[in-house]
This record gives C-alpha cells, sequence and structure tokens, in this order.
C-alpha cells in the first residue's frame, strides 16, 4: 500500500513540476492575485468555464498541488505504520509540501522574486525524497544481487548533490537571467556524473543497473532539451516549431532534470540501504516480493558461469 501511494505521489509531483514550468514560462505565476482564494472563490469551486489563458495553467496549478498534498498525508499515514525511517520521512515530507504550498502562496501575496526561487528549489527536492520513499517501500529494494561496493555509495550521493545543485543554477537562470552558473553546473554534470552512472550501471545489482541506464538516456535528452532552451532564449535564430517549442523546451527540460535528480538519488538510496538476504527474505517475503525476488535473481549474472 505505502509503495503504491509513494509512486501515485511521485507520479503526481512530476505533473505538478511539468504544470509549474507551464506557469513560469508563459507568465501566469500572477495571473490570479489572491491566495488561497481564487478571485474571491473557494479554490475548488471556481468555475471551470473562467480557466482561461493564464487563470488555466495557474489555477491548474494550484489544484495539482491540492491534490499532491492530499497524498502525501494518505502516504504519511501508511508510513506512519511501518515505523523507523519511513516514518519519520513521511513527517518530512508533509513538512516539506506545507511549507511548499506557502511559498508558492506568499510568491502571489507578497510579489517578491526570491520566494519564486526557492519555490523553484524546494519542488525538485520534495520530487527527490519521494524518489527515496518510492525505492525504500518498493518490494525489490529488499533483495539484491549482491551489495553495491562500499567505494560506490560517496560517489552516489556526490551524482545526487550535483544535479541537484544543477537545478538550483536552472532556478536563477529562470528567474534572474544568470546563466554562468548553469552552463558551469552543465558542464560538472556531464563530466563527472556519467562516469558514475556507468559505474553503478555495471553492478550486479538489477536496480542499480536498470536505473543507471535510464539516468544516462535522460541525460542525452537533457543535453538536447537545453541546448534548444538555451538556443530559444539567447539566440536570434529560428526555432523549429516557433512559440510553442519555445515554451515547451525550457518546460521539458526541468521535468527531465527532476527526473534525473530522482534517479541519482534512487541510486544514492540503493547504494547506503543494506539488502536482505535472499533465503532469508523466501520465508517471509509476500508473493508480490517473491515475484520481485524471482526478476531479480534471473537479472543477476551466475558467476558460475564461465564467459567465453
Amino acid at each position: 500500500m505505502a509503495h503504491r501511494l509513494a509512486l501515485a505521489t511521485l507520479a503526481a509531483t512530476a505533473v505538478l513540476i511539468l504544470l509549474g514550468g507551464l506557469v513560469t514560462n508563459t507568465g501566469a505565476g500572477l495571473a490570479i492575485p489572491d491566495w488561497p482564494s481564487t478571485f474571491g472563490h473557494n479554490m475548488f469551486l471556481f468555475p471551470w468555464s473562467r480557466m482561461v489563458g493564464g487563470v488555466f495553467y495557474e489555477h491548474s496549478h494550484r489544484l495539482a498541488g491540492a491534490l499532491v498534498g492530499l497524498l502525501t498525508l494518505a502516504l504519511a499515514a501508511a508510513l506512519w505504520r511501518e515505523g523507523g525511517r519511513p516514518r519519520q520521512l513521511g513527517l518530512v515530507a508533509v513538512a516539506v509540501v506545507l511549507v511548499q504550498g506557502a511559498l508558492g502562496g506568499l510568491r502571489v501575496v507578497l510579489l517578491h522574486d526570491r520566494l519564486a526561487i526557492i519555490h523553484g528549489c524546494v519542488a525538485p527536492a520534495f520530487f527527490a525524497l519521494l524518489a527515496a520513499l518510492t525505492m525504500l517501500t518498493a518490494p525489490r529494494a529488499r533483495v539484491a544481487g549482491a551489495p553495491l561496493e562500499p567505494a560506490l555509495k560517496g560517489p552516489a550521493v556526490l551524482a545526487a548533490a550535483l544535479v541537484y545543485v544543477q537545478i538550483v543554477f536552472g532556478a536563477l537562470l529562470t528567474h534572474t537571467g544568470r546563466s554562468d552558473l548553469h552552463l558551469a553546473g552543465a558542464v560538472l554534470v556531464f563530466a563527472f556524473v556519467p562516469i558514475i552512472a556507468a559505474r553503478l550501471r555495471r553492478t550486479t545489482d538489477a536496480v542499480a543497473a536498470l536505473v543507471g541506464t535510464a539516468f544516462l538516456v535522460l541525460l542525452g535528452v537533457q543535453l538536447v532539451l537545453g541546448v534548444g532552451s538555451y538556443l530559444a532564449r539567447f539566440s536570434t535564430l529560428q526555432i523549429f516549431g516557433g512559440p510553442a517549442t519555445a515554451l515547451l523546451l525550457p518546460v521539458a527540460h526541468r521535468l527531465v532534470g527532476s527526473l534525473m535528480l530522482g534517479a541519482t538519488v534512487v541510486l544514492a538510496v540503493r547504494a547506503y540501504t543494506p539488502v536482505t538476504d535472499a533465503f532469508a527474505l523466501r520465508a517471509t517475503a509476500t508473493g508480490q516480493e517473491r515475484r520481485a525476488l524471482a526478476a531479480m535473481r534471473s537479472a543477476v549474472p551466475n558467476p558460475s558461469v564461465k564467459r567465453r
């Protein structure tokens, strides 16, 4: 139950980040002048017929934020029953989603650009937390072919940190136009993180291998989106698709950046999570966990078989 709620909350947050990008890049952040009401209406009772233009983007963003908040509360309730670290992280998730909602509202009320930057930095951090919870609650998180090498723990955390700092630099670029930090961060990410992901990808752990591969694919997509976004904003070149492409490129760039962060966080969590012995797990595993164990075992190479 907790894993399904974590997945649902993670997916809803991805949609929320996508909508947030549309709000920012269409300039619709102040289309609604009041908060938490919407033109004096209860947010949930605002007429759909009036959701046009910038109001559509901003109000959709608010509704999606409310959905994420409700899902986070349900997830925290499910994690509360498990106790320990999951319970603590569930409470942290509730605190972060409340802070994020307040930041979004205060941005409207106080008209302060700095709040918009902080709001843009908290969103991917919350997404990363949900990615960690999704990993920790997954049946596959309890089994593996072999523990990851201790030497990979530090690099896995470094990869997640570099990607997050790059997202922060991206928020500064979006709201202040400062591109130097974001370009420097891109160099660091593309110089070091692929090496770390490739090392994790080559391990016998099926989860690390799968997520490492997915990260490398996302990195390639992100490079194309980043170059396109930069050209659309800072050059005079004609972009195929015109204004629509110029809008969608940075929105997609932001979403893929969050997905990359989520992938690196999953790798870091995997590197630090003790694995359960497969034979000990077999006696107590649920049906879903047994299926996950079977899939993991089939994906792990047999060291007794010599390769030619």
